[in-house]
């Protein structure tokens, strides 16, 4: 998913869909679309993904909890543009924008992303 008013040009191999004013995901277990996109306005807990800053402007959803999906298990699990200074996120992947637009140009339907714990 990508913000077409920030993001001019995207390559990409994998499916795009630009994020408009009126989709969030679901992070509400109580919900039937628990870890889905919805359409918004909603009476459910959801993460906003039109945002004043950055950090959404290009996300990835990674294939975390999808099929099937268990509540409480964890949702909206993505890679997406880092905020200054790295700061931490909340379970999701961040990287810089440059560096996450030459990645969706190699990544397909396929790729399989490993995630190491490195301390």
């Amino acid at each position: 998913m990508y913000r077409k008013d920030r993001v001019k040009k995207i390559q990409s191999k994998i499916k795009k869909l630009a994020i408009e004013k009126n989709i969030g995901w679901c992070d509400d277990p109580q919900s039937a679309n628990y870890n889905r996109l919805i359409k918004l306005p909603t009476n459910y807990n959801y993460e906003k993904l039109y945002r004043k800053d950055n950090i959404y402007d290009i996300i990835v959803v990674l294939n975390y909890n999808m099929n099937p999906t268990i509540k409480n298990k964890g949702s909206a699990i993505f890679i997406h543009v880092a905020k200054k200074n790295y700061k931490k996120t909340e379970g999701c992947i961040a990287i810089k924008k440059n560096e996450l637009l030459k990645l969706i140009r190699k990544i397909k339907i396929s790729t399989k992303v490993k995630i190491l714990n490195r301390k």
